[in-house]
């Protein structure tokens, strides 16, 4: 390769990349890609970038699921990369899913990261705030919101607060501004019978678990728990 790196584009490349790297900004950002549960995602200024926690959930939601091979519906709210939705289509060959997103810079990336990984057929992205678009009865409601307080927004390491899109992660004073508005609609969305599963923000178990009891769901015991031991993924069942 002595001759790609004598080119000048190349060099002028690479430079680029340092400085960004300087600057803070996540490898998987310059790169505009990161993989997640095995799939490659493209990522863009409107989708967060797919962390390793978030694959809790999906295991959490394949592990509540009775039969993964059952004709289901998924719905996957706030869907950024469309990372979540994209993993549980590959482990429910029959499953059809939709996804929702209030960007739409996020819901062009959702889709074109379903189709990248051949799931375009059997998922739909909608531009929405929640679920309010959507006739609802799902059998699998998914969602990792955003759950960030306004004061800890500002503590965040440069990475995450400068180069992440701030809609996708702030979530008002007591961090729980989304899950108060997914939650009082989980009855509508959530067909009897049917799983919610929502990733949490490290010490907001309890707060969430109350919210969904209180809309009318059964939280199906402790949340899963994520690499670092941290409660990740709570589980709920619409009886």
């Amino acid at each position: 390769g002595g001759e790609a790196t004598g080119r000048p584009e190349a060099k002028e490349m690479a430079r680029a990349f340092a400085e960004r790297r300087v600057g803070g900004e996540p490898v998987a950002r310059t790169r505009g890609r990161r993989e997640f549960w095995s799939l490659d995602l493209h990522l863009s200024p409107e989708t967060l970038v797919p962390r390793p926690d978030t694959e809790t959930l999906v295991e959490a939601a394949l592990a509540a699921l009775p039969d993964r091979n059952a004709p289901l519906t998924i719905l996957d709210l706030g869907t950024g990369t469309g990372a979540i939705l994209a993993a549980l289509l590959v482990e429910c060959p029959n499953a059809t899913g939709t996804a929702v997103d209030r960007s739409e810079g996020a819901a062009l990336t959702a889709r074109a990261n379903l189709a990248l990984n051949g799931l375009a057929a059997r998922a739909h992205v909608v531009v929405g705030d929640w679920g309010t678009a959507l006739a609802g009865g799902f059998d699998l409601v998914v969602s990792n919101p955003p759950y960030i307080t306004s004061s800890a927004m500002l503590e965040l390491p440069d990475e995450v607060r400068l180069h992440d899109p701030h809609l996708a992660l702030e979530a008002g004073a007591d961090g729980l501004l989304a899950y108060r508005a997914i939650a009082a609609d989980l009855p509508r969305l959530v067909r009897p019978g049917g799983i919610a599963v929502l990733e949490l923000g490290a010490g907001q178990e309890q707060a969430v678990s109350e919210r969904v009891a209180a809309a009318g769901l059964e939280v199906a015991g402790p949340a899963r728990r994520d690499l670092a031991g941290i409660p990740r993924a709570l589980v709920a069942i619409r009886r």
